[in-house]
């Protein structure tokens, strides 16, 4: 018998208008091929003993021996034991003539084959499909499980959008491994182990490539690479081969950037940007229907919960000191009590939350927003501060060292490009307000820093150049930060900076200066004050994103910077670097990196 098909038998006497013999295996009637690969295939069947409608799902080739047709049996009755709403229930594992087999249930069920055309799917729609997938492949994972062929037919879905999942472990991981991680025969034990290990996390990788893989199928409408089956494109994409995958910009229904981003990344050419684990890919599409689902609510949703639990920001180190220092200053001192204040971004944030909010729900918006703090002093007074101080989580919150470090270090590098704004800032502007929205347009790094910390890793990753593999060749340009926080989160960093200012009761002008000015493009004059103060905070921030360069590209790009600037604010070159300087003396109205 060809070891690539199951076996069939005919009936004894099978009825006259029968054209074809039946199929079946053990007690199941092979009724319709629903997919197949080159590793598993699936069947709708009927279950004789009932007459009760299945899917079996089987591997292409039998088990080389009893032995390793007993292990298939035993794993894949381990993954039927995992219960997960968006795992498909197993009925029975068994074999026949050594052909062994998984039967799940059917009932209102079609498999994502059965369902897609060329005509491809909504994003939304999709997006929820997938969202689901995720959960139940992610449980899988953690639970020491893998699909390790996971194609269309693997998904099924039902007429109200429920999605599960099924054909865990139908592939042996040993053959799996093969043709990924070749294993030397003469391994001892702990290299064996070390081996175990590697597949297992090669599998789980290769799970969430898959399906990056699926949904841009989905989308496109046709297999990427013009190859239905999606373990063959693996083969074909590295570390294994040297193909790309990208989504088509003609695609049967508009893609939005964000989702193109994400799924982009999932099948990225490079390893290092895709999606590490089914749970990351599974929050970046989380993120994205957060934030369509309401234009206005959506974002800030991601951060409410925790906003109500830790704070916006901790409080810098040494806030214990700094609030007796309060408590010793007498309330005609607001010049120096602002200098104290703007020290800490976790108390001039709230207290420009406080007197902004205040002045919203009193309908005192239209009034102008508030953002010089000697202001908001004035309006809440000593016993308003101090109540800020001490309301505030003490540094670090909820992170860890290293979480902690990175916000330190992004808190110190905000600071810089508040004082550059400073230098930078013509005559006539309060230094408060060029400083704190220089600080503002930063606001969703963060708040980002501080409450994602290992997406903010992400993301910071996700940004950086790779090195040429060749001499001679230019780097490659890491993602931008509106495409790598799309792919991380599923929406754009600013937009969370903006939802939180929205929720504190900031006006429109307000939320158009806190906008940095696009990387790209040219810097018209100023026809405002708000343009004005716009550009010189975007300007004082794009010079940070030059110094942080490599020093071979950093020069040039701050020359860049001054070329772009220069006509718009009336600077030189010199004043940029001049404004880069460390101050001579810290004066009591400066907050100094």
């Amino acid at each position: 018998m060809d070891a690539t098909v199951p076996p069939t038998t005919a009936p004894a006497a099978a009825p006259a208008t029968q054209n074809r013999a039946v199929r079946m295996l053990g007690r199941y009637q092979l009724m319709r091929l629903l997919g197949k690969s080159a590793q598993t295939m699936l069947w709708f069947a009927l279950d004789t003993r009932g007459d009760v409608e299945v899917m079996l799902a089987m591997p292409r080739a039998r088990p080389a021996d009893p032995d390793a047709l007993g292990a298939w049996i035993a794993r894949v009755g381990r993954s039927g034991r995992l219960k997960h709403p968006k795992l498909a229930r197993i009925l029975d594992v068994g074999e026949h003539e050594r052909w062994p087999y998984a039967v799940y249930e059917r009932e209102q069920f079609v498999t994502w084959g059965e369902k897609l055309t060329s005509k491809g799917m909504p994003a939304q729609e999709l997006t929820h499909w997938s969202v689901q997938v995720l959960q139940g492949l992610a449980f899988a994972h953690e639970a020491g499980s893998a699909h390790r062929d996971l194609q269309p037919y693997s998904l099924l879905v039902d007429d109200a959008g429920n999605v599960k999942l099924l054909g865990l472990e139908i592939v042996d991981a040993h053959s799996f491994a093969s043709a990924f991680i070749p294993v030397a025969p003469e391994a001892d034990g702990h290299q064996a182990a070390v081996d175990e290990r590697r597949m297992q996390r090669l599998a789980a990788e290769i799970d969430v490539l898959s399906f990056g893989l699926v949904m841009h199928q989905v989308l496109a409408g046709n297999a990427p690479l013009d190859e239905p089956d999606v373990a063959r494109v693996v083969g074909r994409l590295p570390p294994f081969g040297h193909e790309m995958v990208r989504l088509p910009w003609t695609v049967p229904h508009p893609i939005p950037e964000p989702l193109r981003a994400i799924v982009n990344r999932a099948t990225d050419r490079q390893e290092r940007q895709r999606y590490r684990s089914a749970r990351t890919f599974e929050r970046a599409l989380e993120g994205w229907l957060q934030a369509t689902a309401d234009q206005d609510a959506g974002p800030i949703t991601l951060l409410l919960g925790r906003m109500r639990s830790v704070g916006l920001l901790p409080a810098m180190p040494g806030g214990a000191d700094r609030a007796a220092r309060l408590a010793l200053l007498e309330s005609g001192h607001t010049h120096e009590l602002s200098g104290v204040v703007l020290q800490d971004f976790a108390l001039s944030f709230e207290l420009v939350r406080m007197v902004n909010f205040a002045q919203s729900q009193a309908g005192h918006s239209g009034s102008g927003a508030v953002l010089a703090i000697h202001r908001a002093i004035a309006m809440v007074g000593l016993d308003g501060v101090r109540q800020a101080a001490l309301s505030l989580r003490p540094w670090p919150g909820p992170l860890n060292d290293e979480a902690a470090n990175a916000l330190g270090a992004l808190i110190l590098r905000v600071k810089r490009a508040g004082n550059i704004a400073r230098a930078l800032q013509p005559a006539g502007y309060d230094q408060e307000v060029v400083y704190l929205i220089t600080a503002l347009q930063n606001l969703g790094w963060l708040v980002v820093q501080y409450h994602f910390p290992d997406e903010a890793a992400q993301i910071r990753r996700l940004m950086q150049p790779v090195a040429a593999q060749k001499e001679g060749e230019p780097d490659e340009q890491g993602m931008t930060g509106e495409g790598a926080s799309f792919a991380v989160l599923g929406i754009d960093i600013d937009a969370l900076g903006a939802a939180v200012m929205h929720h504190w009761g900031l006006d429109d002008g307000v939320q158009h200066m806190v906008r940095r000015a696009p990387p790209t493009g040219p810097i018209h004059t100023p026809s405002s004050d708000v343009d004005m103060l716009r550009l010189v905070a975007s300007c004082a921030n794009d010079v940070l994103d030059a110094v942080a360069l490599p020093a071979r590209q950093s020069a040039a790009a701050i020359q860049r910077v001054a070329q772009r600037y220069g006509r718009a604010l009336n600077i030189t070159l010199k004043d940029i670097q001049d404004a880069l300087q460390p101050p001579v003396a810290a004066r009591p109205d400066r907050t100094d990196a």
